[in-house]
């Protein structure tokens, strides 16, 4: 059975640098009938779990360690049999803040390969957002997982700690513009785009700063 995009939105605090913020995350699930990757585990491990509705569990798959896209994560792997947390190494210490007794249980790497129910998800690392935030290229699929590198209208937020705004309008410019433009864009929160439909901005976006 071929793979499948299913979409859950929860709901819950972003903390950072002393401030909170309720926030709704997107939770992407891709797989097929028997087996499934969950990107962001925010906010709600027995929503996800539930949504899984009984497939195999391969993978826990963190586009980077702000609290709200891996406070569920630790919980969910429990729940599917230790299923193993992926994080990229440059965001450990944001994912400490969080989960400062339980490390990751696999770093993710520019180029790797994550194959799911007969397609693959290819690791893009686009830091800005923060150091290691990542975004997934699914090309048999027609869709990437951006986290919070890109928006419908924009990049991510850069004005917090270890973040860089020329640096993820670099990643977005070198990793993902350079995308086929009908590549629909999944975000971390809100609504899908295309990189199509966001190319054209990129020199707004520069001239904004933000």
């Amino acid at each position: 059975m071929a793979a499948r995009i299913e979409q859950l939105v929860t709901s819950g605090e972003f903390s950072l640098d002393g401030g909170t913020w309720q926030v709704d995350n997107n939770v992407w699930i891709v797989g097929d009938d028997t087996e499934a990757v969950v990107i962001d585990a925010a906010h709600d491990a027995a929503a996800i779990h539930a949504a899984l509705g009984g497939r195999r569990l391969l993978a826990v798959v963190s586009t980077h360690a702000h609290n709200d896209h891996v406070d569920a994560a630790p919980a969910l792997s429990a729940l599917n049999g230790g299923a193993p947390v992926l994080l990229h190494p440059a965001d450990q210490v944001l994912w400490r803040q969080t989960h400062p007794d339980r490390e990751p249980d696999a770093a993710l790497a520019d180029g790797q390969e994550l194959p799911v129910a007969g397609t693959v998800l290819s690791v893009l690392h686009t830091p800005g957002h923060s150091p290691g935030a990542v975004s997934l290229y699914a090309p048999e699929l027609g869709t990437v997982f951006t986290g919070d590198t890109l928006f419908a209208g924009g990049p991510g937020a850069t004005g917090r700690s270890f973040s860089d705004f020329p640096t993820i309008v670099a990643s977005i410019r070198e990793r993902l513009l350079t995308l086929p433009p009908e590549t629909v864009v999944r975000t971390g929160h809100g609504d899908s785009t295309t990189i199509g439909a966001e190319a054209p901005h990129l020199e707004e976006w520069i001239a904004r700063g933000h």
